[in-house]
Formats: C-alpha cells, structure tokens, sequence
C-alpha cells in the first residue's frame, strides 16, 4: 500500500510539472522561485540604495539649508534664557576639584523649556580668553574626558564645559511598573521622539547651544569651540553647522561619508538626511568658520540595530576633498592628538603650551553616575510624551483651523445638531497639506511609474 502510495505521487508530481503554466487572462507566468517576500525586499534595497548613490551629486545648498538641517534633527524649540547653575551637597560638594590654573564645577543649565544640559565646567581663575565645549563619547563620562584632553585647554585659559550624554545602556528604557525594554537609551528616546519632529540628535545639539547661549552672555566678543569624539564628535558637528555662534569644530572619530548611515545604529536615522545633507554639505554650513577633522577610529559598537565601524582613512579624506573653502584641516591620528587639537585651538585664539600640569584627579567615590544618566533620559522622556499630549491641539491649529477657518470658533457643547458648512473651502485648502504630508512625511519618489508587468500562476484546484 505504502510503496503504491509512493508511486502515485510521483507519477502525479511528474504530470503536474508536465502541464503548462496556467495563468490568469493579461498576464505573464509568474516563473519566481524561492520566498517571494525576500525578492521584493531585495529590490526595495536595490532601489533605495540607488537613490542614496544618485543623492551625492545632487546636493546642493541654499539660504535656507541651515533652517532645514535644524528642523530634520529636530532642533526647533527655543532656548531657555541662559543660566549655569554650581550644585552639589554634602558628600559632593559643586567643587569638584582644583589646580593651580583652574578650577572643576559640578554644573547644570538650561536648554530648552524643560530641558537642561549637566556636566563639569572647568573654570580658569582669570578671565576666560575663549569658551569651549567638549563633547565625550556616550561611552565615556565628563570626567573621563576632562582627564583626556578637556584640561589642556583649561590650563590655557579656557572656560571649558563638558555635558554628559545620553548612553547607550537599557536601565532606564521603559516603566517598571508596566515593562523595561532592550532599548538603548538613546534609542529609547529616539523612538518616542521621532513622531514628534524631535531627535535624541536634536536635544543634545540644544544642550550645546545653551552652552553657547551662557557663554555669549558672559562674553559677547569670546570666540567659542566645540570639540567632540565619535558621537560626541556628531554632537559637535551637528552643533557648529546649526549655530553661527560657534567660531571653530573638531570633529574626531565621526566624519566620513553617510551613504551608509542605514547601517549605522537607528538613533542615527535622520528624515531625509542624504538627499540633501552629506557630511561634506554639514561642514560647507559651518564655513566660513573653522573646522578640524581628526580621522581616529571610535569605539566599537556592534548591534542587530546597526554597527559603528572605524572609518576607512581613504573615505574621510574623500569626504573631505568635497569641501568648499574654509578654515579646515584633516589630522590622521588621535583621538585628541597634539597636532588636531593645535589646530583647533588656533582656530579660537588659543595656544596650548606643549608642557601640561597632572590633571586633578575627578574621581567620586560618592557620586551616583547612575542617578545623572536617569536624570537626562528621563527629563527627555517627560519632554517628548509632554509634546505627545499637546500635540491634539497643536495639529488642529495648524492644520484644521487653517484650512477651515470657520471651525476656530467651535466650542465642545451638548448640543446635538450643529450648522454645516461647505465643504469646498476645506478641500481647496486641505491641497497643500496634502502636498506637504506627500512629500515631508511619507517620502516622495519622482520616478515615472513603469509601465504594468503582472504575472500569476495557478497553485491550488479544488478539483484535484
């Protein structure tokens, strides 16, 4: 029974294969093999990845480049009004350490509304002849990075603050009281924000200028530098091309050219970030000012949400023969090698002196890192789903009202009829938002549409 079993099917495999192809009326066999899904992503990679390589030659900057970077990272709310706040208590008091040239403060400021930036601020014990920003890794601490190279600066005269940045661990990603999550922090944020035209990118770069906005209040005439590493070096970047303010940047262990940024880990996904900004188009917003890219390699960082490899040397300097002309130097090196960061500070009036004192030691045996990591993400956090709950009200001003004017003076009532009104103001209105949700939100392709090729086959008949 079995063998005839066996003998039937194979003899009815071999008519079927036999048969032709059946099809449905106006379309061609569908002769595909393998998961059909795979094929379709397959192409939707191969599409977008030949637009990404077309997007390097047509970028091209205008007046109102700089207004549309900052809105792509999110950087659209105003500064609060500047303020640096010392603060400590017992166990750690807001001094932190001193030399005989500076000294270290336990500091925080404000941002945006809501907002504020925390760190040390190295403060020289004479007038400050520059401001600076020093950016660390995620992976490092402002302490870490004011031992590293933050105090040579310092000792040169500088007033010098290092923020803390939003790290890549999961501790505070989720609610305990409903369920934590395996999201980096910095995704964590990204993700909420990001439906919220904010950006983890964004709030930092607001940090920074806030920064800027204290120190341009104690010194208008000061010139200022921002320097960072890896993705503090991204900070610094995006920092100097949004604010004018900013007279100098160093850059190292981030610039390079993008058109992998999809591989990158996703709290780096920017809207609409190639098609008009490559690194080389970030820098040119900087110029006329001065700018040092130091080609070090970053921490490595491996995730199934994307990689951070160390930049190929060969395609930084590619990247970087794409700028205009600037201030600009290209330093192999580091990171913070003596010969990036003398540029850097010639570039904002400084001479670091070749002989350097110990740098304090900024260890706290006391102080709770932790508390300072919940205390950015968490402040972020109350930021976005604060924007979330507003956002009914805000959409219909911008939107609903506009297009309907008629509808501003509604009020909530019980009643239970209301007048209605034409609708053709609405629809004529409604056409530029329709416009602008096309090609700002959904994303809009400018190809023809090619022309139909269906294809079907038959896979299953009742009367068999």
């Amino acid at each position: 029974m079995e063998k005839r079993l066996i003998l039937g099917l194979v003899a009815w495999t071999c008519l079927a294969s036999a048969q032709p192809v059946e099809t449905l009326p106006g379309t061609a066999p569908l002769d595909w093999q393998g998961d059909l899904s795979e094929r379709m992503m397959d192409g939707a990679h191969r599409f977008i990845e030949r637009k990404i390589a077309q997007s390097r030659g047509r970028r091209k900057l205008d007046a109102g480049s700089r207004q549309r970077f900052s809105e792509r990272i999110g950087v659209v709310d105003p500064l609060a009004a500047a303020s640096m706040e010392r603060f400590g208590d017992e166990t750690n008091p807001a001094l932190v350490a001193e030399t005989r040239s500076y000294r270290v403060f336990q500091v925080r400021w404000t941002a945006i509304e809501g907002v504020h930036g925390e760190g040390l601020l190295l403060e020289p014990k004479r007038a400050p002849v520059a401001f600076m920003v020093a950016l660390p890794d995620v992976g490092q601490t402002p302490e870490q990075t004011a031992v590293q190279f933050a105090h040579r600066f310092a000792e040169a005269g500088c007033s010098v603050v290092v923020p803390v940045l939003v790290d890549r661990e999961t501790t505070f990603s989720g609610h305990p009281e409903i369920r934590m999550t395996d999201q980096p922090h910095r995704e964590w944020i990204y993700r909420q924000a990001y439906h919220m035209g904010r950006h983890i990118i964004g709030y930092e770069v607001q940090k920074v200028r806030g920064v800027v906005e204290w120190f341009k209040k104690r010194n208008p005439h000061a010139k200022v530098g921002v320097a960072g590493y890896a993705e503090g070096g991204l900070i610094a970047f995006y920092s100097a091309a949004v604010d004018e303010r900013i007279d100098a940047a160093m850059v190292s262990g981030y610039f390079d050219a993008r058109e992998r940024v999809w591989a990158e880990p996703i709290y780096r996904n920017v809207w609409g970030l190639l098609d008009e900004f490559g690194d080389a188009e970030i820098a040119s917003l900087i110029a006329p000012r001065g700018l040092v890219v130091e080609a070090s390699r970053p921490p490595e960082w491996k995730s199934v949400k994307g990689d951070i490899p160390a930049p190929e040397l060969a395609s930084v300097r590619t990247e970087f023969e794409r700028l205009g002309s600037q201030p600009k130097a290209l330093v192999e090196g580091g990171p913070w090698s003596a010969e990036a960061m003398q540029r850097f500070a010639a570039m904002i009036g400084v001479k670091i002196s070749a002989a350097t004192d110990k740098p304090p030691s900024l260890a706290r045996p006391g102080f709770d890192y932790s508390a300072r990591q919940m205390r950015q993400v968490t402040e972020l956090e109350a930021h976005v789903q604060g924007l979330v709950r507003s956002s009914e009200h805000v959409r219909a001003a911008s939107f609903l009202y506009k297009a309907e004017p008629k509808f501003t003076d509604e009020r909530w009532s019980t009643r239970r009829r209301r007048d209605t009104i034409d609708p053709a103001g609405f629809i004529e209105n409604a056409k530029r938002y329709r416009e602008q949700f096309w090609t700002e939100l959904m994303g809009r392709f400018d190809d023809p549409l090619l022309a139909p090729n269906p294809r079907t086959r038959k896979i299953f008949d009742n009367a068999r």
